[in-house]
């Protein structure tokens, strides 16, 4: 496939420069603008680009060759990308698989995503690595416009991003596990949901999927034997109100939650967060599951992280990353509660930590016993 090539580039915040040629939608102006991270997964960039954990943030891929197998709407992870933006070394020239049904340039394009090829990305992610996630801007512009676009974003500090994301009205996700089994029923709170995860919640019970601000009253008064804490973009301190929400199910419902589900149980349950330097974005993050001592190779997408040292009596750590320490999954004392940091559902990514729904399947029986 050929197309037209037109001279773009990319400014951070700190004055840094990259050179490189338009690709995906036109950025309104010549400019598209975000908080710049980088992913180091290997595959499953269109699961990646439709993460709404991505509001607000442009991608750079670390991998050099994307686009290589097309795109389908079944790896959709979500209604349309929120990202900002996407950044790549190459963007393939042809697609290559029978799952494919049209290309990554042509889906950015219909998607309104802007993106900037021909990036040294190998050098952009040693300088976020070194320098930390900051904000950017790419386009045709000229590089004075870029250069006060970037400085002028703000990034995703202090920005309640999930109010971006969240459905505007429950829908429900039917069960569709092995038959013969009680009817179960989950309420899952939209910060940012994926597809994914709603697959593997409906293979354990029906599912009902509310906005984020969804009071506490209204999800008990439809008495489901579960809740369930969504994956989310930005910053868990500037999500107002929802903690309060989650402190309201503690101890009347079993609740599980993934990513910024688990820094907002963790905020309900009084710890604090913070942002960490560039973020876990990847598909192979090894995590320790500190009651048997086993290793998980895990998917992440956060850009912040409980602070351990903030933790009161009520909560166990569970689950530590292996690279840098961070908590990567915590269990509430006195109630029914767990939640991790990393993607057990992956899409994309290993699928080692899969039982995690088991888990919570098992919390959901014996709470159930109980009451």
């Amino acid at each position: 496939m050929s197309r037209d090539i037109t001279e773009a580039h990319l400014v951070l915040a700190d004055g840094t420069v990259f050179e490189g040629e338009a690709l995906g939608a036109d950025a309104p102006g010549g400019v598209a603008t975000g908080e710049v991270v980088f992913n180091t997964a290997l595959t499953g960039y269109q699961e990646i680009i439709t993460d709404p954990s991505y509001a607000g943030q442009i991608i750079t891929f670390t991998y050099p060759h994307i686009g290589n197998y097309g795109v389908t709407p079944a790896d959709d992870e979500s209604r349309r990308p929120f990202c900002r933006g996407v950044i790549v070394r190459e963007m393939a020239r042809r697609r290559s698989s029978w799952r494919s049904e049209a290309d990554l340039d042509g889906f950015l394009r219909t998607a309104g995503v802007a993106g900037i090829g021909g990036v040294d990305t190998r050098r952009l992610t040693r300088h976020i690595r070194d320098a930390g996630s900051m904000p950017g801007a790419f386009g045709t512009a000229d590089l004075a416009t870029l250069t006060a676009a970037a400085t002028a974003e703000p990034g995703t500090d202090g920005l309640d991003l999930v109010r971006q994301v969240t459905c505007g009205h429950p829908y429900e996700v039917a069960y569709a596990g092995p038959e013969g089994r009680p009817p179960r029923r989950v309420v899952a709170y939209d910060y940012g949901i994926k597809t994914t995860i709603l697959r593997h919640l409906s293979g354990i019970a029906s599912v009902e999927v509310v906005p984020a601000d969804t009071p506490a009253a209204e999800v008990l008064a439809r008495r489901p034997d579960g809740v369930f804490l969504s994956n989310g973009p930005g910053d868990p301190a500037a999500v107002t109100g929802v903690p309060q929400i989650v402190d309201g199910l503690l101890g009347e419902v079993p609740v599980f939650g993934i990513c910024l589900g688990h820094q907002l149980l963790a905020t309900a349950l009084g710890a604090e967060t913070y942002k960490l330097p560039f973020g876990h974005h990847g598909g192979n993050h090894p995590v320790r599951h500190l009651a048997d001592g086993g290793v998980e190779i895990t998917s992440q997408n956060h850009n912040y992280a409980v602070d351990d040292g903030s933790l009161g009596g009520r909560v166990e750590v569970t689950h530590r990353n292996l690279n840098d320490g961070v908590v990567e999954g915590i269990r509430c004392t006195d109630v029914p509660a767990f939640s991790v940091q990393y993607h057990p559902e992956a899409g994309p990514g290993p699928h080692d930590a899969a039982y995690l729904f088991d888990l919570f399947d098992d919390l959901m029986d014996d709470f159930g016993k109980k009451h």
